[in-house]
């Protein structure tokens, strides 16, 4: 069965269905309830059989790439200033087919936001490849 990974972001993505706050601006019984939704989902994916893994993330970030063979690495903090994409959280299911993946993810978008309207945010659907086959 093919793997699929459902990308949540703070920022990023096609423009929003509609326009929230951050969340640390919700009404803590907004956020509670959002938090809760969320493990709802993984609840459901574990009973269903097709849960693999799941994780919220903090919007810090830091960006590092290869400094050289005498070089410490570099790094910098924040996106970077093309882009304000940041991504939130994730959820990787095992599903018999990419129609299952959009109607899991989906249902993920139909989470609560604030005064407990769903924030129909997008969701981004990303298959993963098959493992490379093993070298001669």
């Amino acid at each position: 069965m093919p793997k699929y990974l459902l990308v949540k972001h703070y920022r990023g993505g096609p423009e929003p269905h509609r326009r929230v706050p951050p969340m640390d601006q919700w009404a803590p019984e907004d956020a509670e309830a959002h938090i809760a939704f969320l493990r709802h989902v993984g609840e459901l994916l574990r009973e269903s059989g097709e849960y693999v893994g799941a994780q919220a993330l903090t919007p810090t970030r830091t960006w590092v790439r290869y400094g050289g063979p005498e070089a410490a690495p570099v790094t910098t903090a924040g996106p970077p200033p093309e882009s304000g994409d940041l991504v939130a959280g994730w959820y990787m299911i095992e599903v018999e087919s990419h129609a299952r993946a959009v109607e899991l993810a989906a249902y993920v978008s139909s989470e609560p936001g604030p005064g407990g309207e769903p924030l129909y945010e997008w969701i981004d659907i990303r298959e993963v490849m098959p493992e490379a086959p093993p070298g001669d």
